[in-house]
């Protein structure tokens, strides 16, 4: 007799998991146990073994759709202050050239967030964080990079730690200190660079406060040499790479990541052909962000063919930040990315589960299959392509992290 701490009947699983032959790897009239914070067993409800139904909780899903709890990869939630003013004036005719020059842009973040006490950033974040769980998200990737300087930086990435201690959530912590050329080093991008090798890298590694390294290689952030700087001094502190890459212009960016074996290229509107193969030739996964190009208006697609004829994983993320995406839904990103990147809601919902948990370099979520982290979402939905379908009315039935039962509302 098997020993299980939790067992769901009379669900229907969305898998996601290839070697089950269905759409969307379903499994319906399933059930599914849970042990240890792991799937212990899923399959037909008529193939359940047997246990003792007396000592473990048993809960009928009364026949509603279960998926791998939602993965948001790419997100910049640490921040201080607002935007809001900006998005106003640009919607005026003001160009971002003119808004930066009068202080705005990403230095007005640096300015509020550099002011900002660890409290203050801490309690905000935690909101935007509470905000992606009642959606069913599971995992976040949250990154540095509005501070600028080694104290900024920590003070970015301890948040993040704080929130990962302090919410249920699993959060991953990524250092972006290559972001922008802060004020004090204007026109001076490759001192810039010396000091974010030589003084913020050791120490951010020494604390242990990174999962992995990120930087911005396009005109208005850093070229491929200095991004390539960044990427040696990560290697050799052990720590894996990933890259906004090919979001404005094409500097070769996502090669770059990939000869680096990079977890993923992300944004990539402007990738060609051989960053695609390189990416493919790596496993670098390539990471869509519809929120930013939804917000900046763009008109540039990402090479969706390409990426699909040399299948390379596609993740799907919010990108939430206060300038060119502040939307904090993963949902919303499911339904743009159909609509907008004519993405069919299966390659969306693994995009935000599976693909997203390769992204973040995790191999034990994303999908429903023996030993892996029981972090299940429960949807009150007839199909699994109303999640990206509809939105506006929040399906979420139940959600479980590490096999914990989760209070949602």
């Amino acid at each position: 007799m098997h020993i299980f701490d939790q067992v769901i009947i009379d669900v229907n699983l969305a898998t996601l998991d290839n070697t089950v032959d269905a759409a969307y790897g379903a499994i319906t009239n399933g059930a599914i146990a849970l042990k240890d914070g792991k799937i212990a067993w899923l399959g037909k409800q008529q193939d359940l073994p047997d246990f003792d139904a007396l000592s473990t909780p048993v809960l009928s899903a009364k026949g509603k759709w279960m998926t791998p709890g939602l993965i948001d990869c790419h997100t910049h939630l640490v921040f201080g202050g607002s935007r809001a003013q900006e998005f106003e004036m640009r919607l005026q005719g003001v160009s971002y050239q003119e808004i930066a020059a009068q202080g705005g842009g990403i230095i007005s973040t640096v300015k509020a967030t550099r002011s900002a006490s660890t409290e203050t950033l801490f309690v905000a974040a935690n909101k935007r964080l509470q905000t992606l769980f009642k959606e069913g998200v599971t995992t976040v990737e949250i990154k540095s990079g509005y501070g600028l300087d080694l104290e900024n930086e920590l003070k970015m990435l301890e948040v993040a730690q704080l929130l990962d201690q302090h919410h249920p959530i699993n959060v991953q912590k990524t250092f972006l200190g290559a972001h922008a050329v802060p004020p004090e080093f204007k026109d001076r991008a490759d001192e810039y660079i010396d000091y974010v090798c030589e003084v913020m890298l050791p120490e951010v590694s020494e604390r242990g406060l990174a999962d992995a390294v990120d930087a911005f290689c396009e005109g208005v952030g850093f070229s491929n040499a200095q991004t390539r700087r960044v990427f040696e001094k990560a290697k050799a502190l052990g720590l894996p790479v990933k890259l906004h890459a090919e979001q404005l212009s094409n500097l070769a960016g996502a090669q770059l990541v990939a000869e680096f074996s990079g977890l993923s290229a992300d944004h990539i509107e402007y990738l060609d052909e051989s960053g695609v193969k390189a990416m493919a030739d790596a496993g670098t996964v390539a990471v869509l962000l519809p929120g930013a190009f939804y917000v900046l208006r763009e008109t540039q697609l990402p090479p969706l063919a390409l990426l699909q004829q040399y299948q390379v994983p596609i993740a799907i993320s919010t990108d939430f930040n206060p300038g060119t995406s502040p939307i904090c839904s993963l949902k919303l990103m499911m339904n743009m990315a159909c609509t907008l990147f004519r993405m069919t809601p299966e390659q969306v919902l693994e995009g935000v589960t599976k693909h997203a948990a390769a992204a973040l370099g995790l191999h034990d979520r994303g999908i429903l299959k023996v030993g892996m982290n029981a972090d299940l979402a429960l949807w009150d939905i007839e199909h699994p392509a109303e999640l990206a379908y509809q939105y506006g009315v929040n399906p979420l039935s139940d959600l479980w992290i590490e096999g914990q039962s989760m209070v949602i509302r």
